[in-house]
């Protein structure tokens, strides 16, 4: 019988380092040629569309997942793991976490490959899920000291910051400007729903590494190509879908597309990472298809002794 995961199931199991360890293996297994992931497809519905991912693990799993986006970035979403060998559906998962927290941990695994290895504070702009789940992953591969905290609404970043707090136990602060809270900061991250720039890349200090989360198209992006052009290392977790991104990823349009590489390939030694101390990075995330359900995959195996 298959397994049926709510939310509450994959918080009780996916911790931040299980997730990015995962996602680094999910990465992986993409660059060599394991996880076989196209990139998304969608269909038009009244007021939003459905989205539908794939992938499957070669000779091991295959499944997909689907959401809609009814008045909202990302809606509940359904994620189906079957084995690869029966076709037998092995699990489903239903709600937010799953998804939420694959985006963290592929931050985290960006995080990991490219900040400075002595990176200890980090800014966010955003104080929604995505922003939360960024920063929970960056501690379980920094040891951050402080954290910095931006979005529009005063009481949403205050109560962010409350919870990194309680639940990271990093001291943690609200400031009142974007600029303020990537001041000085060794990691960026940027998790709105902004169709316009957020950030300046002025206001970056040198040696930065960046998380983009939200929107990265072009007429509709949180960040703009000062960005970009201030990066002197520029990576994604698809390439193929950073491609096929419509409008068209900003990163993916020249001058930048040639220097955009595969944090896959970065993970495996096959392009470069950072190389100095001083280097801005930015990871641009486009969420590789296929690592919810390899996530998935990776909660029933971890947490078959509880599930």
């Amino acid at each position: 019988m298959a397994l049926l995961v709510s939310d509450r199931e994959v918080a009780a199991v996916l911790d931040a380092s299980t997730t990015v360890a995962a996602m680094r293996d999910a990465l992986l297994a993409a660059h060599a040629g394991r996880l076989v992931a196209p990139p998304r497809a969608s269909a038009p519905l009244g007021g939003g569309r459905m989205v539908l991912t794939a992938g499957q693990l070669t000779d091991e799993w295959y499944g997909y997942r689907t959401y809609d986006t009814f008045g909202h970035p990302q809606g509940e979403q359904l994620v189906v793991l079957h084995d690869g060998r029966t076709g037998v559906v092995r699990a489903v998962a239903v709600g937010e976490e799953l998804g939420s927290r694959r985006t963290g941990g592929l931050g985290g695994v960006a995080v990991d490959a490219l900040a400075r290895p002595d990176a200890a504070t980090l800014g966010v702009i955003g104080s929604g899920g995505q922003a939360w789940t960024q920063v929970w992953a960056a501690a379980a591969v920094r040891p951050l000291r402080e954290v910095t905290v931006h979005s529009r609404s005063a009481a949403r970043r205050e109560a962010f910051a409350a919870r990194v707090r309680a639940e990271l136990g990093i001291p943690a602060r609200a400031v009142a400007t974007a600029r303020a809270a990537v001041a000085g900061r060794d990691v960026v991250v940027l998790a709105t729903t902004s169709h316009t720039p957020v950030l300046a890349a002025a206001d970056l200090a040198p040696g930065a590494h960046v998380n983009a989360v939200g929107f990265k198209q072009r007429g509709r992006a949180e960040f703009g190509t000062d960005l970009l052009a201030a990066a002197d290392v520029l990576v994604t977790d698809s390439p193929a879908q950073a491609m096929a991104y419509d409008p068209p990823m900003l990163a993916a349009l020249p001058p930048y597309a040639g220097r955009l590489a595969d944090l896959g390939a970065v993970l495996a030694g096959a392009a470069p990472g950072r190389t100095g101390a001083d280097q801005v990075s930015v990871f641009c995330s486009t969420g590789l298809a296929g690592t919810e359900v390899f996530l998935l995959d990776r909660l029933v195996r971890v947490g078959a002794a509880r599930l």
